[in-house]
């Protein structure tokens, strides 16, 4: 009996320590704790060098505002953003560079500004984490992020949420003058992707 429940405990312990592994390895933290993705730029976060090159590669400009011990941005990382489809389409078509709401690194927003990030998260008026701000290809001298964002995501929405709202802005519906906003283009989507599974 001894023998049966130690050897039990062992498996136990051993699927344990593997599970913890395998999470971590599907969930890497930097040193600043904010959650990281393979396709997240590393720059020195001047928004108009990053449009530039966002343009360059033929790809959108998008910042992604996180923080410390963010659940939702954990939520976020582990159960939408590791999706295959979402990261490929991500990888594909966006040039995605993460800010810290609480960081001290500096940045420079559009308007030429430079500050820590916190400072331009105050200047934004970002209040929780995490946010995703989508921009359009060319920005206009003296205007603020969020003066020209095409679109914002404030929080954590489930995977077709997301995608619907990447796609959104991958396919500039936010420019197209047929009544068909965010809500409408995402209510649509939900119904074709019922009827699809009906017909299936």
């Amino acid at each position: 009996m001894f023998g049966k429940l130690s050897v039990k405990a062992a498996l136990l312990a051993l699927v344990m320590v593997l599970g913890g592994t395998l999470m971590a390895a599907a969930d890497t933290l930097g040193d600043d704790g904010l959650h990281k993705e393979p396709w997240l730029r590393t720059t020195f976060k001047d928004l108009r060098e990053d449009l530039n090159d966002a343009n360059a590669e033929g790809k959108r400009l998008v910042v992604m505002i996180e923080q410390r011990g963010c659940i939702y941005c954990a939520k976020m990382h582990k159960e939408v953003y590791s999706d295959p489809g979402l990261r490929k389409f991500i990888e594909a078509n966006f040039f995605v560079v993460q800010m810290n709401l609480h960081g001290n690194d500096t940045a420079t927003d559009f308007d030429g500004q430079e500050s820590e990030q916190s400072a331009l998260m105050r200047k934004w008026g970002i209040l929780f984490t995490p946010t995703v701000m989508f921009f359009p290809e060319e920005v206009p001298e003296g205007k603020t992020a969020p003066q020209v964002a095409v679109a914002v995501m404030p929080g954590a929405f489930g995977l077709q949420t997301t995608l619907d709202m990447y796609t959104w802005v991958n396919e500039k519906r936010y420019d197209i003058k047929d009544g068909e906003d965010f809500q409408r283009y995402h209510a649509r989507m939900i119904k074709e992707r019922e009827a699809a599974k009906v017909a299936d």
